[in-house]
C-alpha cells in the first residue's frame, strides 16, 4: 500500500450557517489540499466531526468526495465506532467500492479490555471489503490499545494494513516499530510529533494541519522521508504555533478557524462544539498575517 505512505489529510466538514454541510466548500477545500501535494485523503475521520453526522449524511460525504477527487487521489474512510455488529452494517451498506482502505477508530466509552480490542478488529477484518487502519486515540476514546495488541493485530490479522498511532507515546510507538511485520504500516495521528515519529521510522501521518498547511506539511514529511531532517525541522518550526493554537480548545475548531481565516469555509461548528474562543481565533489571525 505504497500509496498511503506520506501525508494523508483528515478532511473536515464544512457547514453553512444553517449548520448544513456545504458541499461546494467540501469541493473547494478538497481541490485545495489536492493541490497542495499530498498523498492521500481521509474522509469521515474525527476531525470532520462524525459524531454529529447522520448516517445519511456521512453517506453522501463518501459518495461526493469519491465524485470530486475522481480519482486524483487515493481515498480512505473511515468507519469506526463502539458497536462492532454496527460497523460491519455500515461496511456494507455504505458506498465503498472506490476506498484505498478503511480507518477504523478504537471503539469508545465501553473501554474494551485489550482482549477485546483484539476481538473487534478481527471481526472487522474479516468481514471488510478493504484493508483496514487501526486508529489509535486514546484520549479520545478512553481505552489505549497497548503495543502488545497492536502488534499481535499486525501479526495475526491478515487484512489489517497499518495503524495510526495517536497515543502520544513515543516509546509505545517505537515498541510497534521495531517488531511489527514487513510492509504494516505506522502512521502519526499527532502533528506536533510527526518529525520526531518519521525520525523513528515511521510511514508518514494522517493529519489535521495539512488542512490548512498542505504543501508546507506535505514537504516536511517528504524530506523526513528523504531523510534531510535539518530541512524538515526548519519547517516545523514554522508551524509549531499553528498546531498549539489548532489543539488550543478543540479539534476541529481550531482547524476550521485557520480554514475560515483562509476564505475557505464558514467557521460553523454543531453542538456541543463550538467556534474558537475570540482570543484564540485573534492569535490565529495573528499568526496568518505573518
Amino acid at each position: 500500500m505504497n500509496q498511503l505512505i506520506g501525508t494523508g489529510v483528515a478532511i473536515v466538514t464544512p457547514f453553512d450557517q444553517q449548520k448544513n454541510i456545504d458541499f461546494n466548500a467540501l469541493a473547494k477545500l478538497i481541490d485545495y489540499i489536492i493541490d497542495g501535494g499530498v498523498n492521500y485523503l481521509v474522509t469521515l475521520g474525527t476531525t470532520g466531526e462524525t459524531p454529529v453526522l447522520s448516517t445519511e449524511e456521512r453517506e453522501e460525504i463518501v459518495q461526493f468526495t469519491f465524485e470530486h477527487v475522481a480519482g486524483r487521489l487515493p481515498v480512505v474512510v473511515g468507519i469506526g465506532g463502539n458497536d462492532t455488529r454496527h460497523i460491519l452494517h455500515e461496511l456494507e451498506r455504505f458506498p465503498l467500492d472506490q476506498a484505498a482502505a478503511i480507518l477504523s477508530a478504537s471503539p469508545y466509552y465501553n473501554k474494551p479490555s485489550q482482549e477485546g480490542l483484539f476481538q473487534h478488529y478481527k471481526t472487522i477484518a474479516a468481514h471488510s471489503p478493504h484493508p483496514i487502519i487501526v486508529y489509535n486515540v486514546p484520549g479520545r476514546t478512553g481505552r489505549n490499545i497497548e503495543a502488545s495488541t497492536s502488534l499481535r493485530i499486525a501479526h495475526e490479522v491478515e487484512n489489517v494494513i497499518g495503524i495510526k498511532e495517536a497515543s502520544g507515546n513515543l516509546e509505545q510507538c517505537m515498541q510497534i516499530l521495531k517488531k511489527r511485520p514487513a510492509g504494516f504500516m505506522v502512521m502519526s495521528g499527532d502533528d506536533n510529533l510527526a518529525l520526531p515519529q518519521m525520525a523513528c521510522g515511521m510511514d508518514g501521518i494522517i493529519s489535521v494541519a495539512a488542512n490548512a498547511f498542505p504543501r508546507e506539511f506535505s514537504n516536511m514529511i517528504d524530506l523526513c522521508i528523504q531523510n534531510r531532517y535539518s530541512e524538515a525541522r526548519n519547517i516545523n518550526d514554522q508551524l509549531m504555533e499553528a498546531y498549539d493554537l489548532m489543539f488550543a480548545e478543540n479539534n476541529p475548531a481550531g482547524i476550521k478557524a485557520f480554514l475560515h481565516e483562509m476564505g475557505l469555509i464558514e467557521n460553523e461548528l454543531r453542538l456541543p462544539l463550538v467556534p474558537l474562543s475570540e482570543s484564540i481565533r485573534q492569535k490565529v489571525s495573528d499568526y496568518l498575517m505573518k
